[in-house]
């Protein structure tokens, strides 16, 4: 299922192009530790411009999910119905994908999923899949 291509800035190049190479990459504080999503130029909690890059398991916790029975857009309206999911990352990461094509039943707050790739001509971009589904 393909979407729309991220717009990607400054701040998200580095999330993009590790998705590109199917790693979770994240900015990091290098003064106080906050792992942040989206990319900005400061940190949130202590203002601080100094950043690293922190790669994160590409595993989580689905923290709340919908699905998407009606097209928000015309272009999308043959993919519904599909799911949006929040998933909890470590480090108090909290990322929105799309569930890969898989079982809508087993869904529930809380589930364990793992992050994969979804790889288009031009971007990749994370999808979610409950822990134990095969790709």
């Amino acid at each position: 299922m393909d979407f729309f291509e991220p717009r990607v800035n400054m701040d998200t190049a580095d999330f993009w192009e590790g998705c590109r190479n199917h790693e979770l990459r994240f900015q990091r504080c290098r003064a106080c530790g906050k792992v942040r999503w989206p990319g900005a130029y400061l940190c949130p909690d202590c203002l601080s411009g100094d950043t690293e890059i922190a790669v994160l398991p590409p595993e989580g916790k689905l923290y709340s999910y919908v699905v998407m029975h009606k097209p928000f857009h015309p272009s999308v309206a043959e993919k519904v119905p599909y799911v949006v999911a929040a998933v909890d990352l470590e480090e108090g990461v909290r990322i929105l994908a799309n569930l890969a094509d898989g079982d809508m039943d087993g869904l529930h707050c809380g589930a364990p999923v793992t992050i994969g790739f979804a790889d288009s001509g031009t971007y990749s971009r994370p999808v979610v899949r409950l822990k134990g589904e095969s790709k």
